[in-house]
């Protein structure tokens, strides 16, 4: 692994709320192991391992059921890794792939019938080549057909330019961590007030995830500053709207945070045994179990 690369928490906490039954953990990965499944030439960070198995576990010990899988971009297009994860899942588990614009349709309703639900497209520069539009609608295109969706990884201040071509996808779209809002601007800045009109819109979920990577506040004031942000959300889209861990938590450089303590926080942003059903049960299983 990269020499400044933070391994995830080696002893999270136990967390003090029980989730509802049928919890998804919507948003994680699984990195190799190296040996096994290779990282990609072309990738921009070198993980450490994180394994199917100790994903499984964390899951089990946090007390969710259910796990959706997203191909890390240290992976490129190869989703062996996540492709081996899902088929050992016992069904408990969901995909969200990185394919090329070539992929063949034997490939995509292989990865389909493993589990796979989507797609992901990378827009954070640091993470990622610049892929032209035209690729990713012509990847679009092929998946709409299986019923997929897609998901998007970008930041807020890439959002505006962005727009047209989101609309213009055939699927539904889910954004990573909240379209990352810059909390130092406030709840009412020019680019969260556009991101929260672009979610009236029906056809857009996203995910109120990722506050120890959105956070200047940092875990010994409990991420204090973007909870309000994901409360915002998941009282205004509750329908929309989805959480995970993010484990392993890829690229972290201020600290690893505490497992236990992101699941904690699901009483604040979701405070009602409602919104908590929404968030973690109804909302990952129609998008993800609705087979």
């Amino acid at each position: 692994m990269d020499p400044n690369w933070l391994p995830f928490h080696p002893n999270p906490s136990k967390p003090r709320i029980k989730l509802p039954k049928g919890a998804v953990d919507a948003h994680c990965h699984v990195f190799g192991p190296a040996n096994k499944f290779p990282f990609a030439p072309e990738r921009k960070y070198t993980p450490c391992d994180a394994s199917k198995e100790q994903l499984f576990e964390l899951r089990d010990f946090l007390g969710f059921q259910k796990n959706v899988i997203v191909q890390a971009s240290c992976h490129g297009t190869n989703n062996d890794a996540l492709e081996d994860a899902l088929l050992s899942s016992n069904d408990l588990a969901r995909g969200v792939a990185v394919v090329s614009q070539d992929i063949r349709d034997a490939d995509l309703n292989r990865l389909d019938k493993a589990g796979v639900r989507a797609v992901r497209f990378n827009f954070v520069k640091r993470l990622v080549d610049n892929t032209p539009r035209d690729t990713f609608q012509n990847i679009a295109k092929k998946i709409a057909d299986l019923g997929w969706h897609i998901v998007v990884y970008l930041e807020a201040q890439d959002l505006e330019e962005l727009i047209p071509f989101l609309k213009s996808l055939p699927t539904d779209v889910v954004f990573d961590h909240m379209a990352r809002p810059d909390v130092s601007k406030g709840l009412d800045s020019e680019e969260f007030n556009l991101f929260q009109k672009l979610m009236e819109n029906n056809k857009f979920w996203c995910k109120t995830s990722c506050p120890e990577r959105l956070s200047n506040a940092g875990p010994e004031q409990n991420y204090s500053d973007i909870l309000p942000f994901m409360t915002l959300l998941v009282k205004n889209y509750s329908d929309r709207v989805l959480w995970g861990t993010d484990w392993p938590h890829p690229n972290m450089k201020s600290h690893m945070p505490d497992d236990g303590q992101l699941v904690n926080i699901l009483d604040a942003i979701a405070p009602t045994d409602e919104l908590k059903i929404k968030l973690l049960v109804d909302n990952p299983t129609r998008l993800y179990w609705n087979d």
